[in-house]
């Protein structure tokens, strides 16, 4: 598995990767106290999108890729102690904008889905 992108992220917060190849991408993260929102063990929202939007940027894998858009629907709530994955596949390409499809799943039901618009600038945006 060559990773070419988002080399220094923290695993523990936005997931481990598991397949990363031919403009797909699959990332697992197990959800942790340290995501629950409430005292029912609600998982904050944004933790599912930050899991899909490095899946996303995983699926594209290029040192410079960024997310210009997204579009998404949260179907299911998580709680703590949840696996979750999501799957990412490039759906269109062109030129430097790549339109990825993610699907996070728990035990299998779709909970999370949407498509992102990810970019590739010339060179890193912060340079």
């Amino acid at each position: 598995m060559n990773i070419n992108t988002h080399k220094r992220i923290n695993k523990k917060l936005w997931g481990t990767p598991k397949k990363v190849m031919d403009g797909r991408a699959e990332v697992e993260l197990v959800l942790t106290e340290d995501f629950s929102a409430d005292e029912y063990g609600l998982i904050h929202g944004g933790t599912i999108f930050g899991l899909a939007d490095y899946a996303a940027m995983l699926a594209v894998n290029h040192p410079n890729v960024v997310l210009a858009k997204a579009e998404v629907k949260f179907l299911k709530p998580c709680v703590v102690g949840d696996k979750v994955v999501a799957e990412a596949k490039i759906t269109q390409k062109q030129d430097k904008k790549n339109i990825v499809r993610v699907e996070v799943k728990k035990q299998g039901d779709v909970i999370f889905a949407g498509d992102f618009l990810c970019i590739v600038p010339s060179k890193h945006v912060l340079m």
